[in-house]
């Protein structure tokens, strides 16, 4: 597995890096996986990649300093401001079940799991029903895609397929801010919802959570 590790850019570059890579494979038709841990500066709302965008105050995100970038993924939106993100790409059949998405998500998740479960965190998969709400925030909303600590959702991620190839990525919330969310999504959110990795055990750093990650193995 190809390892890139943790580095910290704008939306723009983070999407437009993920891209290039998924690109590359394809052309080349690498084999083995990739696997790339980042974060954001500054703090960006990433949209789904057909997802509206009327609900979100431009002039508000201006205010506050916080970019927009639209992803290759689909789903909804998520702020990425205090958290590690992952992207995973390789070949359909690399996987045991590549052609079944859920399967797939799993598989690939599954080297999450196992990390986190080295420090003690425990995660499961959400469950995995039809989700027919007005909520525009990824994070309230739990699927089979998903991680989740004591039922709250830990990591959120999504998947894009092309040409026989998988980029599958996701956010795992280090901390968040309640208030920010509420005032950029203009929704309620919940700590009955949503968890984090300094509210399951603040001694852990993100770096403890990047170094973990760095060592990882599917």
């Amino acid at each position: 597995m190809k390892f890139l590790p943790f580095e910290i850019n704008s939306g723009a570059l983070n999407m437009q890096i993920d891209s290039d890579l998924l690109e590359s494979a394809i052309k080349e038709q690498t084999s083995a996986p990739i696997f790339r841990l980042y974060g954001w500066q500054p703090a960006c709302i990433s949209l789904g990649r057909n997802q509206k965008d009327d609900f979100l105050d431009k002039n508000l995100l201006n205010t506050l300093g916080i970019d927009i970038v639209r992803r290759l993924t689909g789903g909804r939106a998520l702020l990425h401001d205090d958290e590690i993100t992952y992207s995973f790409i390789c070949p359909v059949d690399y996987l045991k079940h590549g052609e079944n998405i859920t399967a797939s998500y799993k598989e690939i998740s599954q080297l999450l799991i196992n990390a986190l479960k080295q420090i003690g965190i425990d995660t499961e998969f959400g469950a995995t029903k039809q989700h027919n709400t007005h909520f525009d925030y990824c994070m309230l909303i739990s699927t089979g895609a998903d991680l989740c600590y004591n039922g709250k959702k830990l990591i959120g991620s999504a998947q894009f397929r092309k040409e026989g190839y998988i980029l599958q990525h996701g956010s795992i919330l280090y901390d968040y801010n309640p208030e920010l969310l509420e005032k950029i999504f203009k929704e309620n959110v919940s700590h009955d919802n949503i968890t984090c990795i300094k509210e399951i055990n603040p001694d852990i750093t993100k770096n403890d959570i990047i170094n973990l990650l760095s060592n990882v193995k599917l």
